[in-house]
């Protein structure tokens, strides 16, 4: 019921090496930047990452932080492959679980729900089956006898997820055309760490919005980092879009440059960077 709130350092400062970790958004939007690049700056290392993935992954990835990712796809969205990710992927540094995206938001439903796997037809028939061969299936126990993917639960030990508005208690509105899966993320993690674009007073939510963009409840989240463009480069609607000039830098930089140019220092040289950077 209490102030939450803390700095992204203070936030990753949290998370430990071979932790799961899940990453809100989509592609590239509304991803949690702020709070990535807080982690990059610190040692941690050999995770889970669980995302529907776009650069916090590429990043992650190129930075050789991740020991296994669980994802449906990795996409900068107006460039379809996140080059970062795929070079990674390409020299075998880590391993992954590739699976379906009704999958992926149904082992993300189990974990919110404290329940070892859901049901799906997602995935029958397809190649899912061939390349993640410790997928297991089930029968239903009714008169109809249909088989199941028995899609495991996507447990994460921490989340990271980016909203519009917060307050300080952990409630978080997204103000977009999308939440993204963001609440299940922190419905599935032992500690989520909601990063938002302002704080404002707990009833300023109910004023910008639809009561169903109160997306995230107080009780789900560990901690909130005011990060004004904290999702930058990737959209954050209505504040602001996709920094597509940015994310062409990015995408057609190597990682050790970009590394050395953009993710030294706090979040203030970071911004002057990309100010400098962008067109």
């Amino acid at each position: 019921m209490g102030d939450k709130t803390m700095t992204a350092e203070e936030a990753v400062s949290r998370l430990a090496g071979g932790m799961t970790v899940g990453i809100g958004g989509w592609g590239s939007r509304r991803k949690p930047m702020a709070l990535v690049r807080a982690l990059l700056r610190t040692s941690v290392s050999d995770l889970t990452v669980v995302s529907y993935g776009g650069p916090d992954v590429g990043m992650l990835a190129a930075a050789g932080r991740i020991r296994k990712l669980v994802t449906p796809f990795v996409t900068l969205d107006s460039i379809p492959l996140e080059p970062h990710y795929r070079a990674a992927r390409e020299n075998g540094a880590f391993a992954l679980m590739e699976i379906d995206e009704a999958m992926f938001l149904w082992g993300l439903t189990a974990a919110a729900n404290r329940l070892p796997f859901l049901p799906v037809r997602a995935g029958l028939g397809s190649d899912v089956m061939r390349v993640n061969p410790g997928l297991r299936t089930v029968t239903s126990p009714y008169d109809d006898g249909e088989t199941f993917v028995a899609v495991p639960a996507l447990r994460l030990d921490a989340a990271l997820v980016h909203v519009n508005r917060a307050d300080r208690r952990g409630n978080g509105q997204y103000l977009g055309p999308d939440p993204y899966f963001d609440d299940l993320f922190c419905e599935a993690a032992d500690t989520a760490y909601l990063s938002c674009e302002r704080i404002v007073d707990t009833a300023e939510l109910t004023k910008a919005g639809a009561p169903q963009t109160l997306l995230i409840k107080r009780h789900t989240v560990t901690g909130v980092v005011e990060a004004p463009g904290g999702a930058h480069f990737t959209s954050c609607a209505p504040d602001y879009d996709r920094d597509e000039a940015f994310q062409r830098t990015y995408a057609s930089t190597s990682w050790p440059r970009f590394a050395a140019r953009f993710l030294a220092g706090d979040e203030q040289a970071y911004r002057s960077a990309v100010e400098e950077a962008t067109p």
